[in-house]
């Protein structure tokens, strides 16, 4: 093995320790030791500027056309990637589409817009973050962050817009969250992990955004990888974990979102029990190759 690909591994190697060591310390009432290493929104200025009277409309069918080619809904309710399929026949579409939204005057589009925008972009470079690594188990084994101790792909500079250099991490915690401070945003980005919401068959559009976040919202929290309940035991994501202050800080303010968007017996069995005990999340690729229930 070379030296450059000997040390490589090594530093990988190290951080997957490190990482097992976090994860073996048992949980502190809801919050877990992990939600005190998940990024916190930490707003990025320079991405405040928008036109409120602007009424251009971005144009996302390419984007939106390759969702509807390659990916798939499974029978258990998850939305799978065709990442094979992708690859071979569709990955060169998607590297022009990316070229495209990157090379937009983002700031000069209405708030709706750019919240589109975003979300699009995030998914978009997940998505070929996969394609250029693929096959692999888990998005966490694209191991390519800086740092020791930084995991995954999502600390990698990976895109330009308007001349600043994004990471998905950029895109996520510096300017969605922040910025519109909507706890819906976990909903519509995709990490290409079974326990993630799914990754839609329409690209998100301005006009149509709030009525794509809520149903983002309903279809996760009524399926099993937002909620489950056995017996009197409440298990949940571990995005509510995660990122707990986006709804609202307290295990009460995230029982009381779940039950907004929870179906009437969810809603029901969440008032009545009135407590949460675990968290679970699958990170399995979403390939439509993966074992499906």
């Amino acid at each position: 093995m070379p030296a450059a690909e000997a040390f490589s591994s090594s530093i990988r190697a190290a951080k997957r320790v490190a990482l097992s060591i976090v994860l073996i310390v048992p949980l502190a009432g809801f919050t877990s030791i992990e939600n005190l290493f998940a990024p916190s929104a930490d707003l990025w200025p320079r991405w405040e500027r928008h036109d409120p009277g602007s009424n251009t409309r971005i144009d996302f069918s390419a984007w939106d056309g390759l969702l509807k080619r390659y990916v798939q809904a499974g029978s258990d309710g998850v939305n799978r990637v065709d990442y094979a399929a992708f690859r071979a026949s569709g990955k060169t579409e998607l590297e022009k589409a990316i070229k495209d939204l990157t090379g937009l005057p983002i700031s000069s589009y209405n708030r709706d817009e750019q919240f589109a925008y975003w979300v699009n972009l995030y998914n978009a470079v997940t998505v070929h973050v996969i394609l250029d690594h693929y096959p692999v188990e888990t998005i966490r084994d694209i191991d390519i962050s800086p740092g020791l101790f930084a995991s995954g792909p999502w600390d990698k500079d990976l895109v330009s817009v308007e001349g600043e250099d994004l990471s998905l991490n950029d895109i996520e915690h510096r300017i969605l969250r922040p910025i519109w401070q909507d706890p819906r945003i976990h909903y519509a980005v995709n990490c290409a992990s079974i326990g993630c919401p799914n990754l839609v068959v329409d690209a998100y559009d301005g006009v149509k955004l709030e009525t794509m976040l809520e149903a983002a919202a309903r279809a996760y929290i009524n399926d099993p990888r937002g909620v489950t309940i056995e017996g009197d035991t409440v298990t949940v994501s571990k995005i509510y974990d995660w990122f707990q202050e986006d709804f609202g800080s307290s295990t009460r303010s995230v029982l009381a979102h779940l039950k907004r968007y929870a179906a009437p017996e969810l809603a029901e069995r969440l008032g009545t029990i009135g407590d949460i005990q675990g968290t679970e999340y699958d990170w399995n690729l979403n390939d439509v190759t993966g074992p499906q229930s």
